[in-house]
């Protein structure tokens, strides 16, 4: 903590900024209209969702004292908004219940409202915030090599306990520990692009509000195939073919998504490429990998293919590498876990004093252990989730669930 123990005092703000940034506040009913509200409804969310919302429990419900009530809430809905049908029967407990709408915080002070005002930051505050950044900047490069870090530290676990796979208490743990990171990276990521990035009009820190599902999608493809022709010496790996539709955009991270699609490729290019090569030489399965160019033609495609739904936007991988056995469908999301023999951070068990760094550690093809469990966790952070269906001795199917509505909480244990 280093540069914590060195950063600079806070200035402190001149009163005519202090006022002015209190009353921004606190005018949020008057009639000033360079003033924000605290809180919006949600303008995602439309009437019908939030009453399936509530009959799902999915949102609380407040009776007349601000208490949790357990009733039914999409019959509570209707009863506020239906007209008395003239029976005079006033003690129906739902007529008092109040419905929690979800809401949409603003956690910034308009802008708008100092410079109507002739008033602008002083130095100091600019060079307290520049130097807060950089802080935030030497922190997130420091944190970089923390997966790998903690995965040389499972490895050397698993070789002094002599243990095949982790416990249940340990995954949980590392669960929890990259579910919290990726949390904090987020919210280091969104100050350092808000103070440094140059402003874009589709862009709020690392989100983008107009996200092109087919564009970020087709460079984790290009970047997949790079990895696996690097791997296996190959001129051309398996060709993928991508159905989505061009126009397709959404409010997302494009970091979060390219991350989870790169990973899922890999895997299928992978399987896709050891499987061919496995049928070229049944003769002599230990030979090495090497696949002869007229072979690269034989290598089935992969499918992509991106649909929109009313709540969520789909995208289905689809392989012919031979699936995974049902025996080892449980331990697919288990951290450390790798159907591959060799390679990738297998390699390092029987090695010592090896550590990692963020500028000399190259991204495996595979072997890692960790894409799956990983790729899950990033998609579940904005209220989506990652599946796996495997037909074994053909292929396998994975479904990447992407939340569009703006509802999801963050789900940090």
């Amino acid at each position: 903590m280093r540069e914590l123990i060195k950063f600079p005092p806070v200035p402190p703000l001149p009163p005519d900024i202090r006022k002015a940034l209190i009353g921004s506040r606190s005018s949020s009913h008057s009639e000033d209209p360079y003033s924000l509200p605290e809180s919006t409804p949600n303008p995602s969310l439309e009437y019908m969702q939030l009453t399936n919302d509530y009959a799902n429990n999915n949102f609380p419900l407040l009776d007349g004292s601000g208490g949790a009530f357990n009733g039914n809430p999409s019959s509570s809905y209707q009863q506020q908004h239906q007209q008395s049908n003239g029976n005079g029967n006033g003690n129906n407990p739902f007529t008092k219940l109040k419905l929690r709408l979800p809401l949409e915080r603003r956690y910034y002070s308009p802008s708008s409202s100092l410079s109507l005002m002739n008033i602008s930051y002083p130095p100091q505050i600019h060079q307290y915030n520049n130097d807060f950044t950089g802080v935030l900047e030497r922190i997130k490069s420091r944190h970089d090599p923390t997966v790998t870090t903690v995965a040389q530290g499972v490895l050397e676990w698993k070789k002094t306990q002599r243990q095949k796979r982790i416990g249940l208490d340990i995954q949980q743990f590392l669960d929890r520990f990259y579910l919290s990171r990726i949390g904090i990276r987020f919210l280091i990521g969104q100050h350092i692009a808000l103070n440094t990035q140059e402003s874009h009009e589709d862009y709020v820190g690392i989100i983008c509000t107009k996200a092109n599902v087919h564009d970020i999608v087709q460079e984790a493809i290009e970047n997949a195939r790079f990895v696996c022709e690097d791997h296996y010496a190959l001129t051309r790996s398996p060709p993928v073919q991508l159905i989505c539709p061009r126009s397709l955009s959404f409010a997302y991270v494009p970091g979060h998504l390219s991350h989870i699609v790169f990973e899922l490729l890999k895997n299928s290019l992978r399987a896709v490429v050891e499987r061919v090569w496995r049928e070229y030489n049944a003769s002599s399965p230990k030979s090495p990998l090497m696949i002869p160019h007229d072979v690269e033609d034989k290598f089935p495609p992969i499918k992509v293919i991106v649909v929109e739904g009313k709540e969520d936007i789909t995208i289905k991988i689809s392989d012919e590498g031979g699936g995974i056995p049902r025996s080892a469908m449980g331990l697919i999301w288990t951290y450390m876990y790798t159907t591959m023999e060799s390679g990738g951070l297998a390699d390092l068990e029987n090695e010592e004093g090896t550590e990692f760094h963020g500028s000399d550690f190259k991204a495996p093809m595979a072997g890692f252990g960790y894409g799956l469990p990983l790729s899950r966790l990033y998609a579940r952070y904005f209220g989506g989730d990652l599946r796996l269906i495997s037909m074994d001795g053909f292929g396998t199917d994975v479904y990447i669930h992407l939340n569009r509505l703006s509802a999801a909480r963050e789900p940090l244990p």
